[in-house]
């Protein structure tokens, strides 16, 4: 399990490609190999009323929060945090040029206890036509 929640300001989609940066970001949690590609979801959402820092009209942000499952190192969600957000820089170079934006990511790790989850994506993707109550 990788979701990937994004908000951002509504003023920042008149500066870039949103779904340009979902999809930038999508590829680049397949590509850090931890994630498997069955729980990966990104997700954007605009924030219609936000009164960003000093409150100008031009101030703009995204805050990405990843919530990943259980069992990974610090060490290794590390590595996969400082990826994802080297992409989002990348991505959102433009905006980050100027002094109105801001960005940020935090990772959660969900404890499992506490999660329920009935995914028959995970069967599809693996190739095993068994149930679907599975844990991830």
């Amino acid at each position: 399990m990788a979701h990937l929640a994004i908000e951002y300001s509504a003023g920042l989609a008149a500066r870039v490609d949103i779904a340009q940066v979902c999809k930038v970001l999508h590829a680049t949690m397949l590509d850090c190999g931890i994630f498997p590609a069955a729980g990966i979801r990104v997700r954007a959402y605009r924030a219609d009323h936000a009164i960003v820092a000093d409150g100008l009209e031009g101030n703009d942000f995204m805050a990405m929060t990843l919530s990943v499952g259980s069992g990974r190192s610090t060490d290794v969600l590390q590595e996969a945090g400082q990826g994802i957000f080297k992409a989002a820089q990348a991505a959102l170079a433009g905006p980050l040029s100027t002094p109105h934006f801001a960005l940020s990511l935090e990772i959660r790790v969900i404890d499992p206890d506490l999660s329920w989850k009935d995914t028959p994506i995970h069967a599809r993707l693996s190739g095993k036509n068994q149930g679907h109550h599975e844990q991830t």
